[in-house]
C-alpha cells in the first residue's frame, strides 16, 4: 500500500495558492464596495453583462422615443394654441358679419368699419398662420420655405405629413397643413373673409351668404383643432408609457448591476477574515529556514 508523500514545497505552494485567492477575493469585495457595482469587467458576470447592455439598448431607444414624443408634443402644442386664438378671432369675423347682415341698423358707414375690423382680423391670422416651431412653419408641411402663406394669404406651403416616432413601430402625425386646418375643401378662411369685406362695399346683400361659408369653414376649423388634441393625447400618453418603462428598466439595471451596500460590507470583512487567516497558516508553514533542512 503506497502513501502519498506531502513535501515542503507542495504545502509551500498550497499556502500561496490559498493566499494569493484569498487576497483575490478581497481585491473583488473591496472594489465592489468602493465603486457600488456588482459589475466592473464583463468578466465579473458574462450573464450579467449581457442582460445590462441589452436593457441600455432599451433605455437608449426609449430615451430618443421620448425626446421624439417631446418634441412632437412641442411641435402639436403651437399648433393648437395657434389655432384656439384662430378661431376666437373667426368668432369675432363672425359676430362683426352677423352685425353687418342686419341691414336695418348697419348703414356704409358702419359696414366700412366692420370691413376695416375684418381687414385687420385677416391680416392678423395670416399672421398666425405662419406660426413657427423651431424654425418650421408649424401649417406649411415639409416645405423649406418660412411661410405657410404669403401676404395674400395663398397658401405657398406643401400639404406633406411630418411624422414623429414615438414608440417601437409607433409614428404619429404632429403638423397640421393649412387646407386642411383653414379650409373645408370648397371654401378658405382667408378667401372666404376677403370676399366678405369686398362685398361690404360692393355687394352687402352678400354678407348673409358669406356668413354661411365662414360657418362652413370654422366648423372645419373645429374638426381640425380637435384632431390635433386627440394626436396630443395620444403622444402624452406614449411619453407616459415610456417614463414608466425607463423606470422598470433602471430599477433591472440596478438590481444587476448595483451592489447592496450592506451586504459588500459584510462581505469585506468576511474575505477581510479569511484573508488575514490564509496569511496566518502561511506564515507558519514557510516558517522553516533552509538551516531548518541542513540539521
Amino acid at each position: 500500500m503506497s502513501s502519498t508523500r506531502i513535501t515542503q514545497r507542495q504545502m509551500v505552494t498550497n499556502s500561496l495558492t490559498a493566499m494569493q485567492t484569498g487576497f483575490s477575493r478581497l481585491n473583488l469585495s473591496q472594489e465592489r464596495l468602493s465603486t457600488g457595482r456588482m459589475i466592473n469587467r464583463p468578466s465579473d458576470s458574462p450573464t450579467g453583462t449581457n442582460d445590462a447592455m441589452r436593457i441600455r439598448a432599451q433605455l437608449a431607444s426609449d430615451s430618443q422615443y421620448a425626446r421624439n414624443a417631446q418634441d412632437g408634443l412641442g411641435f402639436m402644442g403651437t399648433v393648437d394654441s395657434t389655432m384656439t386664438s384662430m378661431l376666437d378671432q373667426t368668432n369675432r369675423a363672425r359676430d362683426l358679419l352677423v352685425q353687418a347682415a342686419s341691414t336695418g341698423s348697419t348703414g356704409a358707414d358702419g359696414r366700412a368699419a366692420i370691413a376695416a375690423e375684418l381687414s385687420q382680423i385677416r391680416e392678423s391670422m395670416i399672421s398666425q398662420a405662419n406660426t413657427q416651431y423651431l424654425g418650421r412653419p408649424v401649417f406649411g408641411g415639409t416645405t423649406g420655405g418660412s411661410v405657410a402663406y404669403d401676404a395674400n394669404g395663398v397658401f405657398v406651403g406643401d400639404t406633406n405629413d411630418v411624422n414623429r416616432t414615438v414608440g417601437d413601430g409607433v409614428s404619429v402625425k404632429v403638423n397640421m397643413a393649412g387646407p386642411t386646418a383653414f379650409s373645408n375643401g370648397s371654401d378658405d378662411l382667408f378667401d372666404v373673409i376677403s370676399d366678405a369685406i369686398s362685398d361690404l362695399s360692393t355687394n352687402p346683400s352678400n354678407t348673409g351668404t358669406n356668413l354661411t361659408r365662414l360657418d362652413n369653414v370654422m366648423k372645419s376649423m373645429k374638426s381640425a383643432h380637435a384632431d390635433i388634441g386627440t394626436r396630443f393625447g395620444r403622444v402624452e400618453t406614449s411619453l407616459t408609457q415610456l417614463n414608466s418603462s425607463t423606470l422598470d428598466h433602471q430599477s433591472a439595471l440596478s438590481d444587476i448591476e448595483n451592489v447592496d451596500m450592506a451586504k459588500a460590507m459584510v462581505d469585506v470583512q468576511l474575505q477581510s477574515v479569511a484573508y488575514q487567516a490564509a496569511l496566518g497558516a502561511t506564515a507558519k508553514v514557510i516558517q522553516p529556514s533552509l538551516l531548518d533542512f541542513l540539521r
